[in-house]
């Protein structure tokens, strides 16, 4: 069973296309963040999916074995994730999404993110809408 709600599944999952055709593109930049051995923050633009079952958010890329990123989850078993865009002229939305990490190793190396807490904002008709609750 999901944790997101029917609006976060929706902006999850949504693509827009503007001015015709060739010019869609789905929200697939997302910034994460993960806590080093030293305490200090790192934050870094990923690459991101929803799994197949809507249970989590699954962060890839090159040289991910490699990574801070993934060295950072491996030690805490935690991490943060923002997924968010701007409407215009000026109506920010999104989802940041606070959990439980795994670093998944492997033939297709991921981090993947079990909410714990999910924040988002902007989603409905009122733009100025922000709903935060705990999910675990």
């Amino acid at each position: 069973m999901t944790a997101f709600t029917d609006l976060e599944l929706a902006y999850l999952r949504a693509e827009r296309t503007d001015g015709g055709p060739g010019l869609s593109w789905r929200r697939r930049l997302a910034r994460l963040a993960t806590v080093g051995p030293d305490g200090m923050p790192h934050v870094t633009p990923v690459g991101w999916s929803l799994d197949r079952d809507a249970t989590a958010i699954e962060i890839g890329g090159a040289d991910l074995l490699r990574s801070k990123k993934f060295r950072d989850v491996l030690q805490t078993g935690r991490a943060a994730v923002v997924i968010d865009d701007v409407l215009p002229p000026w109506q920010p939305r999104g989802i940041e999404i606070r959990g439980r990490a795994e670093a998944i190793p492997g033939g297709r190396p991921r981090i993947r993110i079990r909410p714990v807490r999910i924040v988002s904002w902007g989603l409905e008709a009122d733009a100025r809408s922000r709903y935060a609750r705990d999910v675990a």
